[in-house]
């Protein structure tokens, strides 16, 4: 374990609990700490998973930050241990509140402290399980839960029914917009970095190669809108997964191979938007899509399949399609192409939703009527 100096006497804190720092959690992390800036908190970041970091240390925007360094395995079953060392970690300071990322770290949380905890759940299917609803209704006078978006909040209120509406509650994920712009490179350089041509009218796609991100409907729109689109089109998706062997055998099947570029892992893949005319996402199951927010900064026209978290994020600054509905996406497709303006809506959502001032109202207002 890791910790920066000690708290000073009479300082209120903040614990922020993550379960790791994979992924899109690190920035969930400096996404709640940002919230207490310029007020009189102070936040302590505590990761259950994951080795000591110097560079996670930097992006968590945390006062302190703590590196408990469990394995997976090592949280399984009743995480004794993990309450142990969350308790004693609560004692050394004076804490207003939990924010805990996910169920493994609510559970730990409420168990091992006496705090109000304000769960945040960035995925469906949580309360799914019996196990889950008796444990959580256990603890709901102290507890608000958070959904990144009203897909997962009301997928939340149908499990935990009886409820009080204002207990189970959205507060959208965000991103600091001009950090996230100053972070991404010209069109041209992204461009060479993909090996994408200078010239070519691009459709961007990010995710996992998996059925719940649905590029074969993506395939399939773009492969009916090519001979519409302008010469030389291309769809270019970047990631890597399972599908990758069956969707190029998709894009040969439907004599697209070569407009069909699989550009695998791209480090950094956010740095490169700017290479995609359109960024396009098809996923059938969506808790929120961070992607739409980065493409959204990067100031490329935006559809999305009109499923879970991505149509909110979307809708009034992007165009959507049916799920699974590959004409409907071709006929967007070919809109875009046509339309000879730039779409500034996405800009303007973004600025006046998905901020870290944005959030911060409103996460007061929540908290204060819990």
């Amino acid at each position: 374990m890791t910790t920066s100096s000690a708290a000073a006497a009479g300082q209120r804190w903040v614990l922020q609990f993550c379960h790791g720092y994979d992924g899109p959690f690190l920035d969930c992390a400096r996404q709640y700490a940002a919230l207490f800036k310029g007020t009189p908190f102070k936040v302590c970041t505590v990761y259950l998973t994951g080795a000591p970091s110097a560079e996670v240390e930097q992006g968590s925007a945390s006062d302190e930050v703590i590196f408990l360094d469990y394995r997976s395995k090592d949280v399984s079953g009743l995480k004794l241990k993990a309450i142990r060392d969350i308790r004693r970690i609560a004692a050394t300071r004076d804490f207003a509140l939990c924010i805990a990322h996910r169920f493994k770290p609510i559970y730990v949380a409420l168990l091992g402290t006496a705090l109000p905890v304000i769960g945040v759940h960035h995925a469906f299917g949580v309360y799914g399980r019996l196990s889950r609803r008796l444990f959580i209704n256990r603890f709901r006078e102290r507890l608000l839960l958070l959904g990144v978006s009203n897909a997962v909040r009301d997928e939340m209120r149908r499990d935990l029914r009886g409820w009080p509406a204002e207990r189970i509650e959205t507060l959208y994920n965000r991103i600091d917009i001009e950090a996230v712009q100053a972070e991404q490179v010209p069109r041209e350089e992204a461009r060479a970095h993909l090996g994408l041509p200078q010239d070519a009218w691009v459709v961007g796609n990010v995710g996992r190669l998996h059925p719940d991100k649905d590029q074969a409907t993506l395939i399939r729109g773009f492969a009916l809108a090519l001979p519409q689109l302008p010469a030389g089109s291309l769809l270019a998706i970047m990631g890597s997964g399972r599908l990758e062997h069956s969707l190029k055998a998709l894009a040969a099947e439907l004599g697209v191979a070569e407009s069909v570029r699989f550009l695998g892992q791209v480090a950094h893949g956010r740095r490169y938007f700017k290479a995609f005319d359109v960024f396009a996402l098809s996923s059938d199951h969506e808790p929120f899509g961070m992607v739409l927010l980065e493409a959204m900064a990067a100031g490329v026209a935006l559809v999305c399949s009109d499923c879970g978290g991505g149509r909110e994020v979307v809708n009034g600054a992007g165009r959507l399609f049916p799920l699974g509905d590959a004409a409907a996406l071709a006929c967007q497709l070919q809109a875009l192409a046509e339309s000879e303006m730039q779409e500034q809506s996405a800009l303007s959502r973004l600025h006046e939703t998905f901020t870290d001032e944005a959030a911060r109202s409103r996460f007061w207002r929540l908290y204060r009527g819990s």
